[in-house]
């Protein structure tokens, strides 16, 4: 569908959708440029406030991939008026605006409209200088790949869905997807690295296919040092994944390779559609372990899961 849309090009626009990155950059003066984003989903927990904060948090995300610091928000709501009270979205629009708040931005305000199923999310314009913008397309032969969050939301979302989530498995998928990535952005920029992506919808390997093409690189993931968040396995045998899971999958079939003693399961948990998840983050070898020391100072949990092999056409090789 998008390519039948006109590829826009300016001397000042950084990134486009050419890449397929998490966010649009333009160059508004020679020492600042402004990131733009835009996210909103239904609710994937019962509690309005928490759902709120995810949403919120989700949205920041995409500026913190491309390096930035989020300046302004404004809501987007979409609310069904006849069939919940307005106390609901109250309890949203103050959860999303304590994250707001923890990330230093300022809320400006936003647009609502009357729907039949409810939505909320953000627009976030973000700031970074044009010369330290961070893409999903620099990523180079030697690079080795961090994550900086677990896997499992989507499926755990399902779970809550149909009343299956244990109340602790819950809570952990509630308190990653209410972690900004900002202190995890500021590493990055304090390291320099080589390319960022946030892993969300489209899951690890959706995420990781996009860079792969954009990078024209081909890239290894080591199966069983991808952290995996608790109970979710067990909630993946019972095939709780989210139809986006399936398609993710379907999505990155012919650029994928694995090897046969990996677990289906876990394949399958690497394209799992996330919410809120963490940065996935390609650095050259020499810097890795400055990237690892920057992060462990801020107590961000992160695990090196792969490496970038050599230049190709986007692929993935999934090993043990």
């Amino acid at each position: 569908m998008l390519a039948e849309l006109p590829l826009v090009t300016h001397p000042d626009l950084l990134v486009g959708r050419s890449t397929a990155d998490d966010a649009g950059v333009i160059r508004v003066r020679e020492d600042l440029a402004l990131i733009q984003t835009v996210d909103f989903f239904t609710p994937i927990v019962d509690d309005a406030k928490t759902f709120g904060r995810i949403a919120a948090t989700n949205a920041l995300s995409d500026v913190y991939a491309m390096g930035g610091v989020p300046l302004t928000v404004l809501n987007i709501v979409c609310f069904p008026l006849k069939s919940l009270p307005l106390s609901v979205l109250r309890d949203i629009l103050l959860g999303g605006h304590e994250v707001v708040q923890q990330a230093s931005a300022l809320l400006l305000g936003g647009h609502s409209v009357e729907d039949k199923e409810l939505k909320y999310g953000l627009s976030v314009t973000g700031t970074v200088h044009p010369e330290r913008v961070i893409t999903n397309a620099g990523a180079q032969p030697g690079d080795r790949l961090l994550l900086t969050k677990p896997l499992g939301t989507g499926v755990i979302a399902t779970a809550i869905k149909g009343g299956l989530a244990p109340a602790e498995t819950e809570a952990e998928a509630v308190r990653w997807m209410t972690t900004l990535n900002g202190d995890a952005a500021e590493a990055m920029q304090e390291t320099g690295v080589n390319a960022c992506t946030d892993i969300t919808g489209f899951g690890l390997l959706g995420h990781l296919l996009e860079m792969a093409r954009a990078s024209g690189v081909t890239v290894e993931i080591e199966a069983s040092r991808v952290p995996l968040m608790g109970g979710v396995r067990d909630l993946a045998a019972m095939g709780l994944f989210p139809a986006g899971s399936h398609a993710n999958r379907r999505f990155c079939e012919r650029a994928l390779t694995v090897h046969p003693e990996v677990d289906p399961l876990l394949v399958d948990l690497l394209a799992d559609a996330q919410t809120s998840g963490g940065l996935l983050i390609s650095v050259a070898s020499e810097r890795a372990e400055t990237l690892h020391a920057a992060l462990g100072r801020r107590g961000i949990p992160h695990h090196e899961i792969g490496r970038v092999l050599e230049k190709g056409e986007g692929a993935i090789r999934v090993v043990r």
